[in-house]
């Protein structure tokens, strides 16, 4: 029974984790292909910077790397191709560590400073950057020195970082839909103020990637590293 309960568990969490890099991928696709539209979701509130060439690379990088990086940094949590195919591991993690790194993170950090909410929302998408970058550079020196359980533990916290792109849509979405469900208006001062720009918005670009890493952290506390590194069965001679 305790089994049948941790099979549905993990196939429960690694299908909303395909899910949700799924949903990135299918967000961020529209933006790169022809007719390559600049009027539609985030850049609709963008119209003075994606003029701006700098920017506007930023962006297009992001986007796109990001995604690259959620689909590879997904498979470094699979056992089987850590133990089955370590150099599809090794492969995948060195495409994940150069994508953050060198322009993920980055161009991340840059247009943070362009953030939509203000101040407030500005510094957390900047800090939001900074630990995504230090986290996974973390993971690559641990894995560099041979610490293996130390880089498993930076790296599932620089992925719960990456994850905060999901999580900062998926609060944006659950809190229009309850301000909806109430009948609230926030032009017409009907709202409360949490749920009204740019209030929700500082809410959500805090939240988004501390509440995933205080979750990484919760699941170190738990133990999730002995999935992973099982202890070992002490031989018949070391028992003796």
């Amino acid at each position: 029974m305790r089994a049948a309960l941790l099979f549905l568990l993990k196939f429960a969490v690694l299908f909303a984790l395909i899910a949700s890099v799924y949903t990135m991928g299918d967000l961020s696709i529209v933006y790169l292909l022809p007719p390559f539209p600049t009027d539609i979701d985030f850049l609709m509130f963008k119209q003075e910077e994606i003029r701006k060439p700098l920017w506007a690379a930023a962006f297009y990088t992001h986007i796109s790397v990001s995604v690259l990086c959620l689909a590879t940094g997904l498979t470094q949590f699979s056992r089987s191709i850590l133990q089955q195919a370590p150099a599809v591991h090794r492969l995948a993690g060195k495409i994940y560590v150069f994508g953050v790194l060198f322009l993920a993170a980055p161009t991340g950090l840059f247009m943070g400073f362009y953030g939509e909410g203000g101040i407030w929302a500005q510094i957390a998408f900047v800090c939001q950057a900074l630990a995504w970058w230090g986290l996974t550079y973390m993971g690559y020196a641990t894995i560099r020195r041979g610490d293996a359980r130390a880089h498993f533990a930076f790296m599932l916290r620089s992925y719960a970082v990456a994850m905060s792109a999901i999580s900062l849509r998926g609060m944006t979405y659950i809190l229009t839909i309850y301000k909806d469900y109430m009948g609230w208006d926030c032009t017409l001062g009907e709202a409360p103020s949490f749920f009204c720009h740019p209030t929700y918005y500082i809410f959500v670009a805090w939240v988004s990637w501390i509440f995933n890493w205080l979750l990484a952290e919760l699941l170190l506390k738990l133990g999730i590293a002995r999935y992973y590194f099982p202890p070992k069965k002490a031989s018949a001679t070391e028992k003796l």
